[in-house]
């Protein structure tokens, strides 16, 4: 159960931080040349989903039962 609750929170972790820079930084979009657009879309579904699923596996390897 050990390498299991280890697992979960590396994949809970991994999955808020991505999430979170899904969300919060400024994607480029069109680079032309020295033109450049970026757009920042904010919390979208996909990185709203991410979190939750980051925070759900967090939980899990929390409530996970220690067996010997």
């Amino acid at each position: 159960m050990k390498i299991l609750k280890f697992v979960l929170v590396i994949l809970g972790v991994g999955l808020v931080l991505v999430g979170l820079y899904n969300a919060f930084m400024p994607q480029e979009v069109l680079s032309i040349g020295s033109l450049e657009l970026s757009l920042e879309q904010g919390l979208t579904n996909q990185s709203t989903g991410m979190i939750g699923l980051g925070a759900l596996a967090l939980s899990a390897a929390f409530f996970a039962k220690n067996r010997r």
